[in-house]
């Protein structure tokens, strides 16, 4: 199983959409907490339909999003306690049973997930993707 990561700071929608489609990836799985964006074709709808266009799924796990003072935190380069704040809320019943979703559709087929901050490292996404790679054996690539 591989599972890649992939921010949209700093590009277009475009240039998001090649990526995925250079990496195989047939899912977006959308892991931000209000899937809604300033930056343009970056908002729920627009870019499901955009990727539609494309041949490429989109799921919004809503759960799976760094809640508010996790993002905070993570805009302030604090990121252990970002990690700390997530980690609290990954045992939240919810979080817990998006995760699990996540677990079967990322056993299925290439999928990516979304958030907006370029490097991985300072996202909440790479902690799910390291959940799965302890888990269940997942490579992880960052797109």
């Amino acid at each position: 199983m591989d599972v890649c990561t992939v921010g949209y700071e700093g590009i277009t929608q475009d240039a998001l959409i090649a990526r995925l489609e250079a990496a195989g990836v047939q899912t977006l799985v959308d892991v931000r907490a209000v899937a809604a964006s300033r930056r343009a074709g970056f908002s729920k709808t627009i870019l499901k339909t955009s990727l539609a266009e494309r041949g490429i799924g989109y799921v919004h796990l809503r759960a799976l999003g760094t809640p508010k003072a996790g993002r905070e935190a993570a805009r302030k380069g604090r990121i252990g306690e970002m990690r700390a704040i997530f980690a609290d809320h990954m045992a939240e019943p919810d979080a817990e049973a998006q995760f699990q979703m996540l677990r079967t559709l990322a056993g299925e087929q290439r999928v990516a997930l979304l958030c907006f901050e370029a490097e991985a490292g300072g996202c909440h996404r790479a902690i799910l993707a390291e959940r799965l790679a302890a888990e269940d054996g997942a490579t992880v690539v960052d797109l």
